[in-house]
């Protein structure tokens, strides 16, 4: 005979079964298809990195553009963030109060010292990664597409493989 215990407790076990079995698992999933970041350059950095990677390709392969920018931006900031904690200079992208700064200022602050002796194709791309992810972030009438985060792919690449270099994860 069912009774409102056996019911609820019923209820419970198929709403469980279902959250194991129909949501993707708590740290998120890799990411199938194309990629926009190739998992090798991040492999075996740090977990988090590797995550924000497996979202860029993932919401690049569900075809979420604006969110693909939005990580692409948090991803070269991390990097940012991350070479100069290696070079033990995080001090000088940080605000009084240990906040580090927006991400214009770490780009322009890593732009202005050339003693990071960044590529060419990295100092000219940085700004144009920041641009895609703003508008994506920021921008109320904007909505990116495909082609948006096609014309940026090689310069995705190169920034990222040469900041992962910089931050001493490689």
């Amino acid at each position: 005979m069912l009774t409102s215990r056996n019911i609820k407790g019923l209820v419970s076990a198929i709403e469980a079964d279902c959250q194991d079995t129909l949501l993707p698992p708590v740290g998120g999933l890799e990411a199938i298809g194309q990629p926009i970041v190739p998992f090798t350059l991040i492999r075996d950095t740090r977990g988090y990195l590797e995550r924000i990677t497996h979202q860029i390709n993932g919401t690049y392969s569900n075809g979420w553009y604006d969110s693909c920018a939005v990580m692409i931006r948090r991803l070269i900031e991390t990097l940012i963030i991350e070479s100069f904690e290696n070079k033990n200079i995080a001090q000088r992208i940080q605000s009084q109060s240990g906040d580090f700064f927006y991400l214009s200022d770490l780009i322009s602050i890593m732009l202005s010292d050339s003693s990071w002796n960044l590529s060419r194709n990295t100092r000219n791309a940085l700004p144009k990664l920041k641009d895609i992810g703003d508008k994506s972030a920021h921008s109320r009438r904007f909505n990116a597409v495909r082609n948006d985060i096609d014309k940026i792919k090689p310069e995705i690449r190169v920034v990222v493989q040469e900041l992962v270099y910089l931050a001493g994860l490689k």
